[in-house]
């Protein structure tokens, strides 16, 4: 890897007024082989099943021709020629941002008929030097895209946005032409200003909300809004299970203690451990957040203890089907899953020492050994949330 950044990249988006399915597709890969992150935000005409269907086949088609190394111009034409074409207003029936981050770092970026990107270093707007591509064949000739390339440096965030934020709030009195881009970047520049490492997330989601607002909460088109985030890693060490040998204790203790990042003790042996080598005190907490689980407890210097195998096995099952729609609850497991949400490099150090508990036939049968919960975590993970995961076994 020759960047030296985590790319965190995400989105929020809001229906048009009435409707159960958005207009707009956002949709993003990681190709692991060569250390790469494409993202497109493609918006159908109009409104609907329709409009969603015409957005995801340009999403669709905008990913694998981009993955595929071809010229800007070419992904442009092949994209623009395969979409139909309204019969009244002459104009395609999608349009699409494409971002194409390559393993060096460096930034492809191109546009058709999307509201143009918002480049932030930090909280100054950036200008990337903007090129026209100019379609000459085929029955788009004549169409301009716009393409940029740069290098980013860590702090800096790409937005980019459907035109349901751009406009919205056209004809109102404080916004007769909509919101548009200078005030978008202004807005998001302030949020950046009061809250500088503030996620991607919560910053599409700010401003997908403040459009929303526009509209005097009816939305008048579909609003979305995605964001690229390039930051420093952040880091959580995953801590279960008691090491194979007594006299590795010590060394568990010690790797917990110089660890740069959060922290979470999952088992209550493994948290004893760590309690008596670095001599401290486990509080233990009495009040049943998740009726499922057995509480909380409380250490110093780490940020959530909890109990093991029951507690990772329901983490498994939140992550199944968890999304950014999904509201979190109080539990330990829900917790750990919030945790993990805002970490990017996930460290698991396994200890291999049989639990005799768990060998108990009286047990549920889905109730797994340590190492095989903990890959299943592992591999949801990587494959649907592109964190990265890491073991070490003690």
């Amino acid at each position: 890897m020759n960047r030296n950044f985590f790319i965190e990249v995400n989105s929020q988006q809001r229906n048009y007024d009435g409707e159960r399915i958005s207009g707009d597709v956002f949709l993003y890969r990681y190709i692991k082989e060569e250390d790469r992150v494409i993202a497109v935000l493609s918006d159908g005409m109009g409104h609907g099943v329709k409009a969603n269907i015409l957005a995801t086949l340009t999403a669709t088609m905008a990913l694998n021709f981009t993955r595929e190394h071809k010229e800007v111009d070419r992904i442009a034409e092949i994209i623009m020629n395969t979409l139909p074409v309204c019969s009244e207003r002459q104009i395609s029936y999608s349009t699409f941002t494409i971002i194409d981050i390559e393993n060096t770092g460096k930034v492809t970026i191109l546009e058709y008929d999307n509201p143009s990107c918002v480049i932030l270093k930090g909280n100054q707007v950036f200008d990337p030097s903007w090129k026209k591509v100019v379609l000459n064949k085929g029955k788009n000739s004549g169409k301009v895209l716009k393409t940029c390339t740069f290098l980013p440096e860590k702090e800096d965030r790409i937005i980019f946005c459907s035109d349901g934020v751009s406009q919205s709030g056209m004809g109102s009195e404080q916004l007769p032409f909509g919101w548009e881009r200078e005030n978008i970047s202004s807005y998001a520049a302030s949020l950046v200003t009061s809250e500088s490492s503030i996620s991607a997330i919560m910053l599409a989601g700010k401003i997908v909300t403040m459009a929303h607002k526009n509209d005097n909460y009816k939305a008048h088109d579909d609003i979305s809004c995605a964001i690229i985030y390039f930051r420093e890693p952040r880091k959580l060490l995953i801590c279960t299970g008691p090491p194979y040998e007594k006299e590795k204790d010590k060394d568990l203790a010690l790797k917990v203690q110089s660890y740069k990042g959060k922290v979470i003790l999952s088992g209550g042996t493994t948290a004893d451990i760590i309690a008596r080598e670095l001599y401290k005190t486990i509080i233990d907490e009495l009040i049943f957040e998740d009726p499922e689980l057995p509480p909380e407890s409380f250490l110093e210097g780490i940020d959530l203890v909890t109990e093991g195998i029951l507690t990772l096995q329901k983490v498994n099952e939140i992550l199944k089907t968890y999304n950014n729609s999904v509201k979190l609850g109080k539990g330990p497991a829900d917790k750990i899953v919030r945790l993990i949400m805002e970490s990017d490099e996930i460290h698991f150090i396994i200890g291999t020492k049989i639990n005799v508990a768990h060998q108990d036939p009286n047990l549920p049968v889905d109730l797994e050994i340590r190492r095989t919960v903990v890959k299943r975590i592992a591999r949801l993970l990587e494959e649907k949330w592109l964190k990265k995961v890491t073991f070490e076994y003690i």
